[in-house]
């Protein structure tokens, strides 16, 4: 039951994604700035702010609102909410170094995936030929 619950949060997390991105290129036609993107990641992160504490005062963990909306519904918005969210907890944790490690980490790591798999598209839908 669970995966169906996070199965349709997701959907319902990339529709306001895509709404997002639908808004911001009619409102914003020439602009040549991923502004759709930041503005979902920023929305996101805040969101997961105040669901993450909201779910914590009230000793929510486990219920089903709780992954509809957090896995759910943020994850299919942004996956950012989330990383930000694990950042923040190992920082709250005393984890300082872990949270600094974590976020260089999957910046970098990031960045290297999107580019290896760029990479990788391109040699193999050229046929291997450079």
């Amino acid at each position: 039951m669970n995966f169906l619950i996070v199965m349709l949060g997701a959907g319902l997390g990339g529709g306001a994604r895509h709404g997002v991105n639908v808004a911001v290129s009619r409102l914003a036609p020439d602009i040549d700035f991923p502004l759709a993107t930041l503005i979902i990641n920023v929305l996101g992160s805040f969101l997961m702010g105040v669901l993450a504490e909201s779910f914590v005062l009230r000793g929510a963990g486990g219920h089903p609102a709780k992954l509809l909306l957090t896995t759910g519904v943020l994850g299919g918005f942004t996956t950012f909410s989330t990383f930000s969210l694990d950042a923040v907890s190992l920082y709250d944790r005393g984890q300082v170094a872990a949270a600094g490690l974590y976020v260089v980490l999957s910046v970098a790591g990031g960045l290297v995936g999107l580019v290896a798999g760029l990479a990788l598209a391109r040699v193999a839908l050229s046929g291997g030929a450079s």
